[in-house]
């Protein structure tokens, strides 16, 4: 059901439209914890290590589906605000047909590299064999990942955060299920758990895809939608590209960093693959409320109410605080406990390593929740350049400094470059937020 984010208490509004997405954010990421669960309760830490290490390469995939769904999301907002409906629904054939072709590419790609890749990040050979089994098995369900994240970007841009709700807790419960009966009942090993994740992509995409084009059936529009548009899809590259540099440059970066833990030994793979599993929870679930506070901050400017959006960024500001809160006393006080989920009794080596990670960069959280928040109204807004500024200034940072760090400090080096690129990205993105540019964005 669309829902106006135009009207209404903001701090109200912005409540009820963000929890559903948290909790999306929230199956999604028992989406992936479950596999890794399985894996190393069931097949053990090379199984673990294997799915995490493939893991870090599936991240690019993931940054090209993510800049699609916040472009096409941004841009559906505004029209929606605007009350455009042709416009509306042409921008979501258009976004389809985009993303379907750049799908292709991508499969062709990963599966021409994926060997090439895992070697380039020093995947060592006992894992070699699990990991690009597990990585080609996702690369076959690329289209239903990307157009599942068209159909969700669009539900949300109509201020509907339920209906993708309904589909994750659905298609999570079903993975995990899945996951106990590939792997425990039927033997399949890290097979089992790539096509446990097959399975429930594709059946919630289909869904998702059905359901979304009965609503858009069901609003009246003054002229017929045309099914492609390359001036509308201007509008979502000029969104969706820098949101995709920035998660392919932070996935690249990630596999540059995944390539020192390499180095470290399986344990440390392990320990990292079960740690970095709660950390992206964590901030998945800041960069969901971002993109949330992109949809308020789209629709608002798009019906002319740059004051909504300003109270609507305060509002966001307390659901992070809540939230992250959350995040750092669990992973401060129960993290070995929490880890042990994914390792068996011969893992304390990697549980170690796993608890000094969430150690050291909990505590930073609040400013990675900070810049997410003003991010969300730099991106909604159309600031692409401020936002991309200071995203790359962390993720250069961070890279770097994991680099610089892990000879004089070991492992524990790489683990404090997360906080200094948090810090230096926070404050770049806060500086762009409070000159206000954003405000004056109406027209755009």
């Amino acid at each position: 059901m669309a829902n106006d984010l135009t009207t209404g208490k903001p701090d109200r509004v912005l409540w009820r439209y963000c929890l559903p997405l948290f909790g999306s954010i929230v199956f999604q990421q028992l989406y992936n914890i479950a596999d890794s669960v399985v894996a190393g309760k069931f097949i053990g830490a090379q199984a673990l290590a294997a799915v995490g290490n493939s893991y870090e390469v599936t991240l690019i995939y993931l940054a090209f589906a993510f800049g699609l769904n916040v472009g096409t999301s941004v841009v559906t907002a505004r029209y929606f605000g605007a009350k455009q409906i042709t416009e509306l629904k042409t921008a979501v054939y258009t976004s389809f047909l985009f993303s379907t072709a750049v799908c292709v590419v991508l499969q062709g790609a990963g599966f021409l590299f994926s060997p090439m890749l895992l070697r380039l990040i020093q995947t060592p050979e006992e894992i070699m064999g699990d990991s690009l089994l597990y990585l080609n098995i996702y690369t076959a369900g690329l289209l239903f990942l990307f157009l599942y994240n068209i159909a969700t970007g669009v539900f949300a841009s109509f201020g509907d955060s339920k209906t993708p709700f309904l589909f994750l807790a659905v298609s999570s419960a079903s993975n995990i299920l899945l996951d106990i009966l590939f792997v425990a009942g039927f033997q399949m090993g890290v097979a089992g758990v790539a096509w446990a994740t097959f399975l429930c992509q594709s059946l919630s995409s289909v869904a998702a895809i059905i359901v979304l084009f009965r609503h858009l059936n069901a609003m009246k529009s003054p002229a017929k939608p045309t099914a492609f548009s390359w001036h509308i899809l201007g509008n979502i590259v000029k969104i969706a590209l820098p949101s995709t540099l920035q998660q392919s440059f932070v996935s690249v970066g990630n596999i540059a960093i995944q390539s020192i833990i390499n180095g470290f030994g399986t344990s440390a793979i392990a320990g990292y693959s079960a740690a970095i599993k709660f950390n992206n929870f964590a901030i998945t679930s800041f960069s969901t409320l971002g993109n949330g506070m992109s949809n308020f901050t789209a629709q608002n400017l798009g019906a002319g109410s740059p004051e909504r959006v300003r109270l609507g960024f305060h509002a966001c500001c307390k659901m992070m605080a809540v939230i992250m809160g959350t995040f750092i006393a669990v992973y401060l006080l129960l993290g070995s406990e929490i880890l042990q989920l994914f390792l068996d009794e011969n893992s304390m080596e990697a549980c170690k390593i796993g608890v000094s990670l969430l150690t050291i960069i909990a505590p930073f959280y609040v400013t990675v929740a900070a810049k997410l928040a003003a991010d969300g109204v730099l991106r909604g807004s159309g600031l692409m350049g401020e936002f991309m500024v200071g995203t790359f200034a962390d993720l250069f940072l961070r890279v770097g400094f994991a680099f610089l760090l892990s000879r004089p400090l070991g492992i524990t080096g790489v683990w404090w470059s997360w906080p200094i690129g948090w810090v230096v990205g926070a404050a770049l993105s806060l500086f762009f937020y409070r000159k206000g540019k954003w405000s004056r964005m109406l027209s755009n």
